[in-house]
């Protein structure tokens, strides 16, 4: 259930260049594909193991806004066990499984100093749902198994402001299964290095009616209480490689609620945890000239 930071960047600095100078905008198309050491959500484990995220976006000017839209998904490449202490969105029911995909679209619009941000989060999970039952029934998996009756609907909206720290404050709010909202508020900080730049990062999660309520209940629950769900530190850099950009980025989550302290059946209080990766992200401008 998340874009890759990448196509955020891209589209932050797609407004901030609408915003600085006169020019002809331009659709641009992108691809990226992440490789990390396991899939974190809203401080959340998912997957615990290594998982394959690949993505496209696409970006076309609509007069002073500019909108996007693309596809992210979530792959599983090997065939997951708990008795080993895996977690699986998809239940370990086979190996290289597209556990999730994501369909998004939003536009954004520079306004001075600030980047306005509304959209919308399509969560689909193509999982079996006989083989995730069966899976389940025989004990071996107990967390996060996700099949069509958990895909759902985020509604959100972004206030991103070009100024130090570029601080960013960010709602969801789940209008299928869930029906609570969720903020992010986050700052960062780039350091020049030559050709590159080290980007470094704090984020904090606050669920606000996502957490689970009492029985009897229709909705679904992203955490298990509300407030604070998690604090992130990260780091990352753009490394360029001809027509790409390799990205290397490690996070440092200190979990607070009880689910967000989950990374595997067997260990479910964990204070600290740590996710590494890389992405190769693709882009290309299609026609257009600058003024």
């Amino acid at each position: 259930m998340k874009r890759s930071a990448v196509i955020a960047a891209s589209v932050l600095a797609l407004g901030a260049s609408l915003g600085a100078r006169p020019a002809v905008a331009q659709t641009t198309v992108g691809l990226d594909l992440a490789a990390n050491s396991s899939y974190f959500w809203r401080g959340l484990t998912y997957p615990n193991k290594f998982v394959l995220q690949p993505d496209a976006y696409l970006t076309f000017p609509l007069g002073p806004v500019s909108f996007t839209a693309g596809a992210w998904a979530n792959i599983e490449p090997g065939q997951y066990n708990s008795s080993a202490g895996d977690i699986s969105e998809a239940a370990g029911v086979s190996s290289f499984k597209f556990s999730e995909v994501d369909l998004w679209g939003e536009f954004n619009l520079p306004v001075g100093l600030a980047t306005l941000t509304a959209g919308a989060t399509r969560y689909i999970y193509p999982n079996d749902s006989a083989k995730v039952a069966t899976s389940l029934n025989n004990g071996a998996f107990g967390l996060f198994a996700f099949t069509k009756a958990n895909n759902t609907v985020d509604i959100y909206g972004k206030v991103a402001l070009n100024v130090l720290l570029s601080p960013k404050l960010a709602v969801w709010y789940d209008v299928d299964k869930v029906k609570g909202a969720y903020f992010e508020g986050s700052i960062s900080h780039g350091i020049p290095l030559g050709i590159t730049t080290l980007n470094l990062g704090a984020l904090a999660g606050y669920s606000a009616g996502q957490g689970s309520c009492t029985q009897p209940c229709t909705e679904l629950a992203n955490f298990l209480d509300n407030g604070l769900t998690h604090v992130d530190l990260s780091a990352s850099v753009g490394i360029p490689a001809g027509p790409v950009t390799i990205t290397p980025n490690v996070h440092g989550l200190i979990t607070n609620d009880k689910w967000t302290k989950v990374t595997s059946p067997t260990s479910l209080d964990k204070g600290f945890k740590l996710l590494a990766g890389a992405t190769v992200s693709w882009s290309k401008a299609l026609g257009g000239k600058k003024k």
